[in-house]
């Protein structure tokens, strides 16, 4: 049976994490099973490789669903790696308070703060994308390969490009209502156990032990 506590859940695979258990900052939540995979840099240091201008001083968040996938070198950029449009200058003044006699307390006026960055349950999120701050993922949704991603991704839609457009919905609006109903990763894990064959045939509506 799955065990969503531990870190590999791979035998012998040191390049692919269940995320929660690796992630320490307050700030980022991760659902249970989510996998990040990662050939290129230790996949435990996700939150120093992967979540970047993540400053404190934002509080802003990083949550992430049940059964994610997360490949490769996928970036969530945050609020501070932005400049403010709302000024004259793109030049982050506030961030050098001490250079310029300014109040440190306004450093954060140095960009613009556009929200959490917030990912559904089972969306797959493909090599070397990058999300940007304010950007909610729904349920299901694919992104692909590179893809920038700087608006919102519906539920089990599948978006791409730079930046991301959307590119097709997965099922029909009646199969997406009824998977948005029935919130298969929200089970216990013995029931999702006992259907996986239905999960992963697409005939949910035929699973077992109702």
């Amino acid at each position: 049976m799955a065990d969503a506590t531990k870190i590999y859940p791979r035998t012998k695979d040191a390049q692919t994490v269940y995320l929660k258990n690796v992630v320490a900052n307050p700030n980022i939540t991760v659902g249970d099973y989510t996998m990040y995979n990662d050939f290129s840099n230790d996949p435990v240091d996700f939150e120093k490789n992967n979540v970047l201008y993540h400053y404190p001083i934002n509080r802003d968040r990083l949550v992430i669903g049940k059964f994610c996938s997360i490949a490769c070198g996928a970036k969530f950029l945050f609020n501070s790696a932005n400049h403010t449009l709302d000024s004259a200058s793109a030049y982050p003044f506030p961030l050098f308070f001490e250079e310029w006699g300014l109040d440190q307390k306004d450093v954060a006026r140095s960009w613009d703060n556009k929200g959490d960055i917030v990912i559904g349950n089972d969306v797959w999120i493909g090599f070397e994308a990058v999300i940007l701050a304010g950007v909610t993922i729904g349920d299901g949704a694919v992104i692909g390969a590179r893809a920038v991603v700087t608006k919102d991704v519906p539920p089990y839609t599948i978006a791409g490009g730079v930046p991301a457009k959307l590119i097709r919905k997965r099922f029909d609006a009646d199969v997406i209502s009824h998977l948005l109903r029935i919130k298969w990763w929200d089970w216990p894990k013995e029931k999702i156990a006992r259907n996986i064959e239905a999960i992963q045939t697409g005939r949910i509506a035929k699973r077992r032990g109702e």
